[in-house]
């Protein structure tokens, strides 16, 4: 399946897994969310244009139970930060040494340290609404060894928002008309909203860097 293809019509092979597999999509949209936020590895799978889709097609079709998922996934987001937090507290700064690969950018880590540098604790949930750097903030969290009952109240916090806010317009708007027939403009709005921090931060550092070296 082409991802790119799978992201700009993530409603339409939603409503496919949901009628395939039925009530096993609770466990799957746990499976995708839990990774995406929980291994290094996984910062390409889709986040909010996939809670988005969840909650428009439950708005839409009542497939799925709005409340129980938003649940799963509130889970799901929990549990991916703290498996991520405890992996960079015991890995330590040593993946920052590690080489380029496909399935790992240490760049990404980098531009994460920069948010951590800027906005402190209250990165962890920032970073919620920020693909990518949704991704490596736990772990940075971890290897940077931020105070465990601070970590858990700021992941509480930005999974609690994260998923109320994603879910929350897809099922304000998933019932619109203009909405459904042009769900792929809608998607590619809400990436590029949440791309915003990447490219103001981004822009800003190029700014700091001319104005260091005049």
């Amino acid at each position: 399946m082409n991802p790119i293809d799978f992201i700009l019509n993530i409603n339409e092979h939603l409503a496919l897994m949901v009628q395939t597999y039925g009530p096993w999509i609770y466990a799957i949209l746990f499976l995708i969310v839990f990774a995406e936020t929980g291994l290094v590895v996984t910062p390409f799978l889709p986040g909010d244009s996939l809670l988005f889709a969840v909650g428009a097609i439950a708005a839409s079709t009542g497939a799925i139970d709005p409340w129980l998922c938003g649940g799963i996934i509130m889970l799901a987001a929990f549990c991916g930060d703290n498996v991520n937090y405890w992996a960079g507290r015991t890995i330590g700064p040593k993946v920052f040494k590690y080489e380029d690969s496909f399935f790992f950018r240490r760049s990404h880590l980098e531009k994460t340290e920069q948010f951590y540098n800027r906005y402190g604790s209250r990165t962890v949930i920032i970073a919620r609404f920020v693909p990518i750097v949704r991704t490596f903030a736990p772990f940075v969290a971890g290897v940077g060894k931020m105070p465990y009952p601070r970590y858990i109240l700021f992941s509480s916090i930005g999974s609690a928002l994260w998923v109320t806010i994603c879910m929350g317009a897809g099922l304000i708007f998933g019932k619109m008309e203009v909405v459904k027939q042009n769900f792929e403009l809608v998607i590619l709005g809400v990436i590029a909203v949440s791309l915003v921090p990447i490219v103001i931060e981004v822009v800003r550092n190029k700014l700091s860097a001319r104005r260091t070296q005049v």
